[in-house]
């Protein structure tokens, strides 16, 4: 089944590499800088069309079209179909397909694909995380030490003073920072060891399922911004690391 997941993911992935003239299939949602296009809309539903296949009982819950029902009774698929839309329309190459699949309410699998990189990233419950196959690891190196990723929360005007500050206290202690436009490749970059420290005030549980998963099994640290546990009913704020930083170093 999980084989069957990936390699749907990626075939669905083909749409991305192929688009052509994003802007003139753009549409504005709430909030500034959202965006859909109707690319968005056509990967969520081949992806629902292909996931059912592979598993009819399952529910779906996606970013588009009003698919946003939650349930913790048994197999459900999050879907972003493209995390990283301003980035997709600006053909910057840094988007992905997410898709977490969560069994009675807890994580069981994530997978995060960008077809860009061929970067297929993922896990499965008590089982390691991967890229392209090959185990995964986060970093181990102190804050100190460390590359700061964060998301500014751009359809949310309320929170971009917060962001920015809150990015400010830690680029005082760490090496640098770094901004990508989609939380579910810095979840991963995380995962990888790539940086060491993630976070962001406001994100949709599709912006994580997968990703949350990912950096757990591959060693790191992830919670609420308030430090309180994942959760996938709602938006919440995320915050996630590597091995080398503890509770005490976070905000």
């Amino acid at each position: 089944m999980i084989e069957q997941i990936e390699q749907a993911i990626i075939e669905t992935g083909e749409i991305l590499l192929h688009a052509e003239n994003i802007t003139d299939f753009t549409h504005t949602k709430d909030g500034a800088a959202n965006f859909v296009t109707e690319y968005d809309t056509q990967v969520q539903k081949i992806l629902f069309s292909k996931l059912s296949a592979i598993l009819p009982e399952a529910s779906f819950m996606g970013e588009e079209e009003s698919a946003h029902t939650y349930t913790d009774k048994g197999y459900l698929f999050i879907i972003d179909p493209i995390d990283g839309t301003t980035n997709f329309i600006k053909q910057n190459h840094t988007s992905c397909i997410s898709a977490g699949l969560l069994k009675d309410g807890k994580p069981y699998l994530g997978i995060v694909y960008n077809p860009y990189r061929n970067e297929l990233f993922s896990a499965v419950a008590g089982k390691g995380a991967y890229l392209n196959h090959k185990p995964i690891h986060v970093s181990k190196e102190p804050l100190e030490n460390g590359l700061l990723l964060f998301g500014s929360s751009p359809y949310y005007e309320e929170l971009w003073q917060p962001a920015f500050e809150m990015a400010y206290q830690y680029f005082k202690r760490c090496l640098d920072l770094r901004r990508s436009g989609s939380a579910a490749i810095d979840l991963c970059d995380i995962a990888c060891g790539r940086a060491e420290l993630f976070f962001e005030l406001r994100l949709s549980p599709w912006d994580y399922a997968a990703g949350a998963l990912i950096v757990k099994e591959a060693g790191g640290n992830i919670c609420g911004t308030d430090h309180a546990p994942v959760q996938f009913q709602k938006p919440q704020g995320i915050i996630a690391c590597g091995s080398g930083i503890s509770k005490e170093d976070l905000l």
